[in-house]
Formats: C-alpha cells, structure tokens, sequence
C-alpha cells in the first residue's frame, strides 16, 4: 500500500465505506452502534449527491414479506427517533398512504395485501372510493372500485436524513471524507480464496479488512475492478413537482395509483407526481456514468413522461391548469428482479455490498443499513436476507448489456400486478437444458429460474402461460400432468437443479460439521439433511450422495448454486467442492410404473429390495451412463437420473416407453400435497428444524456435532414458536398462490408459504406457518383445537389442517 495522505485520509481503518448516500452513512451509523468505531466513508462529491438527493423520500413499511416489512418498520421507527439522537431533522411525518384500484384484480391484490398487514400485525383497511375521496381531496374517484388505507406509511426528507445518520455515525467515531474518489481495491490470496486489503483512491490508499460497496449507481463498476458480479443498472426516473394544487396540506397521505403507474405526495403545497412507466428508459452502462456527476440531473424529455402525465391528469384534474415547478429526472439502479442487493460478495472475502435499490433506498435504508452491519459484524446474516442477498445471482447476472435489457422491464413492474406466478420476459433465453428443443416441440411452457429454462407445465400448440388469481389457463393441463403422475408414470426435466462434488481427504469431517444429517453413510447412499447456520435456522435443504471414501455429490434448489457454493468454501476443510451444474442433465422419472419402466432399459435389478429408497448407483439405461438415485419429490415411487449433458438424449428412450412429460407446476402441486417442504418457502434463515417438523433430519441422537446443533437442541427444549403445517381448502373452486393469511377462530394466526392445486385431492393444497397470538409455543394441542380459515383476496375459505403429509401419510406409495 502507498502512504496518503496529503488530503488527511488515514493509512488504516478497520472498515471503509465507499459512498455517501443514505445507504452508506446507515451502514457506518449501525456499524458504530453495534461497537465497530473504526470506520471510514468516502464519497467522491458530497453526502447524498448521487441518487439520495432526488429520491421522492417515501417510506411505506408494509411489504411482500415478513423479512421485507419488518425492515421498514424499523426504518421508520429509526427515521422517526433520530432527530433526538443527534440534533439533525429527517423531516420524517407518519402521514398514512393510499393504494387505488382501478380493476378487479387489482381489489384482489389489495384484499391480499391487507390480510398481510394483518399477519404481520400493521393495520391496513379496505375502504370505497368516497372514503378515500374524504382522505385525498384533490384527487377525482369515478373510475375506482376501492383503495387500501395504510396508516403507517411516511415521508421523509432524504438530503436531511442522510446527514443526520452521518451526525450518528461521526459521534462514535466514523471519519467521513467528501471528495476522494476511489480507482481500484487492494486484495491478496487466502487460505480460502481472494480477500480484500484496502481501498485506493485518487488521493492515496487505506489499507482496510472490510470494504463496503454502497456506491449506489457506480456499485457495479466498482465491482467489476475485483471481478466481484455487481448487477444493475441505471434507468431515468421522471417525477414533477407542481405549484400549489388546492385541497393540499403537509399531512395528505402518499397516494399511489398504480393502474396508471404514478404516486403523489405533498411538498410545499404543491404535488411531487411520478410513476415508473412500464416501458422504461435505461441511462448509460454503469461504467460510462460521467465524473463529476454531483447533484445533476439529466434532460427533460417530456415525450417520455406523457404516459404518467396523462394519469396524473385523470386522477387530480386541477393539473391541468396547475404550473410545474421542476422537472426531475435522475437516473437510479434497479437489478434484475426487483430487489436489491446486500451481503458479503462470494468472489472476494470482507468485500460487502449494499447497492441496486430500486427506488425504495430511502424507505430501506435504515433497516438494511442495520441487517448488513449486523451481517459483517457477527459474520452472517442475523435475519432472513434470502431475497435480497447478493449471491442469489451468478457472474452471468451481470454481463452490461443483458442488464440493460432487463431493466426497462423491471422498473416497469414496479407498480404492475404482482401476479405470483409471473415470469419475466427480457433477456431470455440465457441457459438451456440438452433437451430444450425436443420440450419445445412437444407444447412446453418454460420459465426461468438461475438463467435456465424449464418447462412449467406442457400444453397445446401456441399456448402460453396466463396471470390470474383465480384457476389460471393452465390448471387443466397440469392436472391432466400430475394424475399420469399418480396413476402411470412422468419424466421430468430437473436439469436446473444445483449440482456439487465435495472431495478431498477432509470431505467427510467437513460435511458432517455442515450437514445437519449424518453423512458417513455407506458408498451409494444419499441423505436428505439441512445445512445450518450458528442460530440453527436454514441455510440450505438439499441431499448428500456419498460417491467414494472421500467424495460426495450434493443435489440443491436451481436458485441457490452461488449461495451454497459459497457456504462450502467459506466451511470446507482440507477438501474442494466442484460445481457440476452443467455438466449434467437431470431426469426424474416418477409414478407407480417407474420401476416398470426404467427396469425394461437396465439390466440393473431395481426392486425395493435391491434398490431400495435413498440407493445412488451408476448404471447403464438404454446403453447410457446414468448415476440413477431413488428418491422423490412429488410423493411417488421414482428416481433421478443424471447423466452428461452430451448424453441427455437416454429421454428418448425414456419418453418412448410411455413416460408423460410434465413440468415444475406438476411438482409444486404433488410435493404440496405430500407436504414436502422448499427452501426459502417454508426453510429459510427465520425457521429451524423443530418449526419446520424436520428434526428427523439431523443427527441429534448422535454425539456428533455439527454447526446449529446446540441451538437446535434448544429449540427443541423450548418448543415451536411456529409451526408448519398442511393444510386442504374446503371449497374446489378456490385457489391459492401462498402469502395469504391463515385465521384460527377468526383471528390471524399465521400465513401461507407455498399452495397450489392439488389433483390427487381435489383442491387447493399447501403449506403454512402457524403461531399464537399470545407468543405462546404451538403446541399439537393447540394445533387441533380450532377451526381454520384461509384469507383468499379477501374471502374466508375453511380449510382442514393436518400436522401429517395429507396424502399417503405412511409413505406406502414411495416404497412402491
């Protein structure tokens, strides 16, 4: 490292922030709270130059999930106390916000977000036009079925905000330096790959052990410099701010109208009017955002804002005739998905990321500022960040171009029905199965999952996949799927899954620290078991087939293949782990004629006897070589066959012999009728075995120890503070998606993870976490003693609830 510093930078600090937005001067504020006062932050301008400045500055606390809402919540509690703490005003007023609904699907949504608010005890009420009218004066409501009332929603001044996190954090001892670039970092090569050394800078070098990203647009340029996959991109983003409007007043709530793309506030008597338009406008690449760019905008382009201009001017008539103070259009990122971006990079140790926020930096600032403080401090993550951890995507995520094409569709979803099945539809293909074309001829609908397409479900020429929360166009093909799977016998396409080999002369005293499951097995044998974390909640859920006295196969969920390769490095001693993703086709062939089936195209003897559940073995099928493993997803007497991808063509054969194609829609209904869990669904970091009734799982009555074990134990001492449990809806013609809330006795006692439509019981069918009001541990007691409704967009369904699989409970028909 270089020595500084004429511009007094120092030549060391334990933690160096890079970016002086609202995100980073959080992370330096939560950092020094939780005791680390060694911290730096550099901002190449000045303190909320970039995107903070212009933000809008809403803060809403009620979100999709649990994890989500209750980082806001905490955001607004923190933005609301700060002033307090350090003399600085946020300008945050709780001043409630309203959601409009234009359509009826989009009442439905609204009725499932309120049964949301109530799971997660926020209120949220439904109410008609002329209540919202009484809230929203300006606004005219002809044209709307209803709104959402949500009380809890503020605003906030986000320039104000930001310095007075920065106050907090330079009280205990963060040194914030405005104007200092950063060109590159300093790494060197550990015991267990790359580390961050320090940071570099166009006014000399800091040697550091943690580097934070919260560069905001610049994030991803910055991370290209240390090969660490960054992905975002910048769009333009378009809000006015008119001169007064009548019938305003500093306390008129948020209003959103998101059937016509545009959100409304209050400021200094006028209206700030934006939207995110669903066909957006992406900026520059991310490494061609000119320097400096302080406090700048970019050029009006009223052609492009007419679509939410003509909107606004249906929903507050008067702006017709009312002056526009200021045209803003600053440029922000959004990821690939919508959420965004936060945790350790796996590419480069003590490298952390908090960027890609998405137009909702300023309501998530405090709390994600307060997760990944946390997160480096205690060296995981403290909370469920399974949804906006940064190794949920791979380096092919950040590849510029793609990015960009992805963008103006992700911006555009902002405010569009957030139809629970819905698939993207830029920038794809991007991975296929050997066996892609072959599907595709036979009336695949594919969807996208880690870049690959799979098939979701099969059906007529030219079909394609509808959006509805009622039955969908789709249902009947799928149950005509999952009945030639209960009755006959279906093939699979499960190339996506995430495929490992752990070997090396600590492979096995490694795994059986990882895995919650005792994994020193015999050779050909496979276990289901958990991976988890020091709190005992989930990492991972996934099966370990020993291969050899020192080499292990590891199958896992499509989505997860960075995070868990990332958990073997960081945990692996005196042992490798070699991703094998795409190397190997996967094939599950299941229903009661599978043994039938597979038997006519191998010599090898697949009786129970012979092969029996949880058998891994190589074996020659139609000529191929296949590594055929017996285990079962949907419920089913089946097996999973791998073999390489230049040799997926043994479907032929397999799809000759009478094997129905079916898809991932199929497996989602039967595995839900068999109870079978899914991570991050109903196992993630927020739950650990003794909730999800897997304890069977792990080798507790064993002496061996294994990360998670102790709090496992306690828990268990303890008993449930949830419960996940089955559960089938009275009524045939309901369906369900997951996300809705689950009443005992009238009262909200849980919520729905996963559902779907069952054909083998002839309903709806899912999974659910229940817990009591009171706080108390769920017991089986209280379990089956009440009665059960499910909140579906607003109707209450009775549903029967079972703490068993509610289909062949004794497994009969996986022993085949």
């Amino acid at each position: 490292m270089t020595d500084p510093i004429s511009s007094g930078l120092p030549d060391r600090a334990h933690v160096v922030i890079v970016g002086g937005g609202v995100i980073g001067t959080s992370v330096a504020y939560h950092l020094t709270r939780l005791g680390w006062t060694d911290v730096v932050l550099l901002e190449q301008g000045r303190l909320s130059c970039g995107t903070t400045w212009h933000a809008a500055g809403l803060v809403g606390p009620l979100r999709a999930s649990e994890s989500g809402t209750r980082l806001v919540q905490y955001s607004a509690q923190l933005y609301a106390e700060l002033e307090a703490e350090t003399g600085l005003a946020t300008g945050y007023r709780n001043v409630g916000g309203l959601v409009l609904a234009r359509t009826p699907d989009r009442m439905v949504q609204l009725a499932r977000t309120a049964a949301s608010g109530a799971a997660y005890g926020l209120r949220a009420e439904l109410i008609d036009p002329d209540q919202a009218k009484e809230l929203w004066p300006p606004m005219q409501v002809g044209d709307l079925l209803g709104a959402l009332w949500l009380p809890g929603d503020g605003k906030v001044n986000p320039a104000d905000l930001t310095q007075s996190l920065a106050k907090g954090a330079r009280q205990r001892g963060t040194r914030i330096f405005e104007g200092v670039r950063v060109t590159g970092f300093a790494t060197t090569e550990g015991p267990r790959g790359r580390r961050v050394t320090g940071v570099r800078t166009d006014q000399g070098s800091i040697e550091a052990d943690v580097v934070v990203n919260c560069a905001g647009q610049w994030a991803k340029a910055l991370g290209d410099l240390v090969g660490v996959t960054i992905p975002l991109h910048s769009a333009e983003h378009f809000y006015v701010v008119t001169e007064q409007v009548d019938g305003t007043h500093p306390d008129l709530p948020i209003m959103r109208d998101q059937d016509g793309w545009t959100y409304f506030k209050e400021e200094v008597g006028g209206l700030v009017v934006g939207g995110f338009e669903p066909n957006a406008k992406p900026w520059v690449s991310p490494d061609q955002i000119p320097y400096p760019f302080e406090f700048q905008l970019l050029p009006e382009d009223w052609d492009h804002f007419q679509i939410l201009m003509d909107e606004a001017l249906l929903r507050v008539p008067s702006l017709e005739h009312t002056g526009i103070r200021k045209f803003y259009n600053g440029p922000e990122s959004f990821t690939p998905d919508n959420q965004f971006l936060l945790g350790e990079a796996p590419e480069l140790d003590g490298f952390f990321v908090g960027c890609g926020f998405n137009s909702v930096g300023i309501a998530s600032a405090g709390g994600a500022g307060r997760a990944l403080a946390e997160w480096i401090v205690a060296g995981e993550p403290q909370d469920d960040l399974v949804a906006v951890d940064v190794r949920r995507f791979a380096p092919f995520h950040g590849e510029t171009a793609w990015l960009r094409s992805r963008v103006a569709e992700t911006l555009g979803n902002h405010y569009a029905i957030p139809w629970p099945n819905l698939e993207l539809t830029s920038g794809r293909p991007q991975r296929l199965s050997a066996l892609h074309d072959r599907l595709a001829a036979k009336g695949a609908i594919f969807g996208a999952k880690m870049g690959w397409e799979r098939p979701l479900v099969f059906g007529p020429a030219g079909a394609s996949l509808g959006y509805s929360w009622r039955k969908p166009n789709w249902l009947d093909w799928c149950i005509e799927e999952q009945v030639a799977c209960r009755s006959d016998v279906a093939v699979f396409d499960q190339t996506s899954f995430s495929k490992y080999e752990v070997r090396g002369p600590g492979a096995l005293a490694s795994l059986q620290r990882i895995c919650g499951g005792d994994v020193d097995v015999p050779i050909g044998r496979a276990v289901y078991t958990p991976w988890l974390n020091h709190k005992g909640t989930y990492e991972a859920d996934l099966t370990v087939t020993r291969t050899g006295e020192d080499t292990f196969f590891i199958v896992s969920s499509s989505a997860t293949t960075i995070r868990d390769l990332d958990w073997l490095r960081r945990h692996l001693d005196d042992a490798v782990a070699v991703d094998l993703t795409e190397d190997y086709a996967v094939l599950g062939v299941m229903g009661p004629r599978s043994r039938a089936l597979l038997q006519a195209l191998t010599d090898t003897d697949l009786s129970h006897k012979a092969f029996a559940f949880g058998t891994s073995r190589e074996i020659a099928l139609a000529g191929v070589p296949v590594r055929a493993t017996r285990v079962t997803y949907v419920g089913e007497l089946g097996w999973e066959l791998y073999v390489l991808m230049d040799q997926a063509v043994v479907y032929d054969a397999i799809s000759a012999a009478g094997a129905r194609d079916a898809g991932y829609n199929t497996i989602e209904a039967m595995r839900l009728e068999k109870g079978y869990r899914a991570f991050p669904r109903e196992l993630n970091p927020d739950y650990n075995p003794v909730e999800a009734g897997l304890t069977f799982a792990c080798k507790l009555g064993s002496e061996i120890d294994f990360i998670g074990r102790e709090a496992v134990l306690a828990a268990k001492q303890d008993g449930p503070r949830r419960r996940l449990v089955s559960f089938v809806a009275e009524d045939p013609e309901v369906m369900m998606w997951g996300g809705e809330l689950v009443l005992r006795d009238g009262q909200p006692a849980g919520q729905v993870t996963s559902a779907a439509w069952g054909a083998t019981l002839g309903a709806a069918v899912g999974l659910a976490y229940l817990w009591r009001p009171d706080g108390q541990t769920v017991t089986l007691d209280w379990v089956r003693g009440g009665r059960y409704q499910v909140n579906v967009g607003g109707a209450l369904v009775d549903v029967r609830l079972s703490t068993r699989p509610l289909f062949d409970p004794g497994n009969e028909r996986v022993r085949g």
